[in-house]
């Protein structure tokens, strides 16, 4: 067993990091706009139905970012047949067919989680106009 770790170890250490970066380079989406919390956004998700393939769109609110790079996450919170529903889903993911920015809101907190414990016309968030 400590022989395995140690080959494991060595191998980890023969990694190249200029190596990991061009090939997540090549992953990476550059095509969406950028984002910020409180945003409103509609998402175009690629489902999967059997052997078809269809977008299907949601429209709710930024409530966290997450990491940067090729591991870039977003919580979107949205209300689904009447229920608050929180998915995280990953920017640079094939699966994201497109993004739009719906409204912009003013916000001071890094993270909205505090919608959560809200529902109706306390879920308002200022919008942010351009200067």
């Amino acid at each position: 067993l400590y022989v395995i770790l140690l080959s494991i170890m060595n191998f980890s250490s023969k990694i190249n990091p200029e190596a990991i970066h061009s090939l997540e380079k090549s992953y990476l989406k550059t095509d969406y706009p950028s984002l910020d919390i409180g945003d409103y956004i509609k998402l175009g998700i690629l489902i999967q139905e059997g052997n078809k393939e269809r977008t299907q769109y949601c429209r709710g609110v930024i409530i966290a970012k997450k990491n940067q790079g090729i591991n870039f996450s977003i919580v979107v919170r949205y209300t689904l047949q009447g229920v608050g529903v929180e998915r995280t889903f990953l920017i640079h993911s094939p699966r994201i067919q497109n993004i739009e920015i719906l409204k912009r809101s003013k916000v001071r907190r890094a993270k909205l989680y505090y919608l959560r414990s809200r529902s109706g016309k306390s879920t308002r968030l200022k919008t942010r106009f351009p200067k």
